[in-house]
């Protein structure tokens, strides 16, 4: 069983405890070097342990989903907020699973706090920075370029792949004035476009042809390579100096990543003026698609996955949050399945998405990202589907709704589906059934 000590006492009683069994003078320290790398980890812990306690909360509100267990939620969740959850075997058996424990063997970067160095200003974009040693009264003078003035703790990395200096540090954009009316907003994340809001308009065109391409080529490379490790691995015996100059020269990953980081910050940066587009400045209301879980037992080709596996969901996740923090914007995540597979005008069901088209079961087609954003808006003030539930609650909830849209028409599910109106894997699922019962 692991020690937990509190948030609020933590980067306090952290050092003191460390110091009592591992000195700064053993670890060749000195003494407020060794304070401030304590203090940062301790609030390392401290952010991973509250990712911990979110998906542990997830996980519960799945599990012990619906309005009669809404008691018992509460109740874990105020648990997890002290050591209570130990007691319970449920929740110590969740913590375990999703706690990322282990150990640090990184030798190349250092915490100073604003005390540790001075910032000098040479010229608009250079900055010198002079920093404590490990030698008492001796500093380290080191010029950097940056666009702001360094400033509280910042960390000093040596990038040994590039290779060369960097320095971390957080940034004060400001503060926002937030309106007290936001307007509502509707987002569905995309493949081909970053982000399509429900008022029609696409942002970030383009992103899907840019990472199939860096998929593409990565594809290319590794059967190339893997071509290259075969002959290398024929030769070690025959040729071993042939052999050697394959290794050396056409199987080293310098090149390739250097290839991958300009891939990745091109992918990065039409994420992030998508999300500015989105939100050009205003104060919304954002409801997005929590695309956090994995999609599981779903077949598809090994082409599809390879393109999906580029699929930068997180980074759109992280852009979003970051400029609605600038516009003093609010993003609320929805539960996001048939978002893409309901007819937004009359919340059900009937019609069928090919492609980037929607069409209705009266045969009127709708843009089927603009449709799938529409739905997502209105999922957001639902009160019948939560974030948490799973695939098959919602599907029941939506297949309800489509049985009383029929109703009115004078026909059934099974008058849907034989009309093609209603797809046939829906007649397959228990709540269908149930709803056969009941008529």
């Amino acid at each position: 069983m692991h020690r937990v000590i509190p948030d609020i006492d933590r980067n306090k009683k952290a050092y003191p405890e460390v110091r009592s069994f591992r000195t700064p003078e053993s670890l060749g320290l000195p003494s407020k070097l060794a304070e401030w790398t304590v203090s940062d980890v301790a609030k390392a812990i401290t952010a991973q342990q509250a990712a911990c306690i979110e998906a542990v909360v997830k996980k519960i509100y799945r599990r012990f989903s619906g309005k009669e267990n809404q008691n018992k939620r509460k109740e874990y969740a105020t648990q997890l907020k002290t050591l209570a959850f130990l007691e319970n075997t449920l929740l110590h058996r969740l913590v375990r699973k999703e706690f990322q424990r282990g150990h640090s063997w990184i030798k190349n970067q250092i915490v100073y706090q604003q005390g540790g160095y001075k910032c000098k200003r040479l010229s608009r974009n250079t900055y010198q920075l002079e920093l404590a040693g490990l030698r008492r009264g001796k500093r380290n003078r080191i010029v950097v370029r940056s666009n702001r003035k360094i400033k509280g703790q910042i960390r000093l990395i040596y990038n040994q792949l590039l290779p060369r200096f960097e320095v971390h540090f957080l940034v004060d954009h400001g503060t926002v004035g937030i309106t007290s009316e936001r307007r509502s907003v509707g987002v569905d994340k995309g493949y081909t476009e970053a982000f399509y809001d429900s008022e029609g308009q696409a942002h970030g065109k383009g992103l899907g042809k840019v990472t199939t391409k860096k998929s593409d080529r990565i594809c290319r490379k590794n059967r190339n390579r893997g071509k290259l490790w075969a002959l290398h691995r024929k030769l070690e015996k025959i040729d071993p100096a042939k052999s050697a100059r394959i290794l050396e020269n056409n199987l080293t990953r310098k090149t390739e990543n250097r290839r991958y980081r300009q891939d990745q910050s091109e992918l990065t940066a039409m994420i992030g003026a998508a999300s500015k587009s989105l939100f050009n400045g205003e104060s919304l209301k954002v409801f997005a698609e929590d695309l956090t879980r994995p999609i599981r037992n779903k077949r598809q080709s090994f082409a599809v996955s390879r393109k999906l596996n580029s699929w930068m969901k997180g980074i759109m996740r992280d852009s979003l949050q970051k400029w609605a923090n600038w516009t003093g914007s609010v993003v609320t995540e929805v539960q996001p399945s048939y978002t893409s597979q309901i007819d937004s005008r009359n919340g059900t069901l009937l019609g069928k998405r090919t492609g980037d088209n929607f069409t209705g079961f009266d045969g009127v087609v709708l843009q089927a990202d603009h449709n799938a954003a529409k739905n997502i808006l209105a999922r957001g003030t639902d009160k019948e589907i939560t974030r948490y539930m799973s695939r098959a609650e919602v599907q029941a909830v939506l297949l309800r709704r489509t049985a009383r849209y029929l109703g009115g028409m004078g026909l059934s599910l099974i008058d849907a589906v034989e009309l093609g109106w209603l797809d046939l894997k829906h007649s397959k699922t228990q709540a269908f059934k149930q709803l056969l019962k009941g008529i």
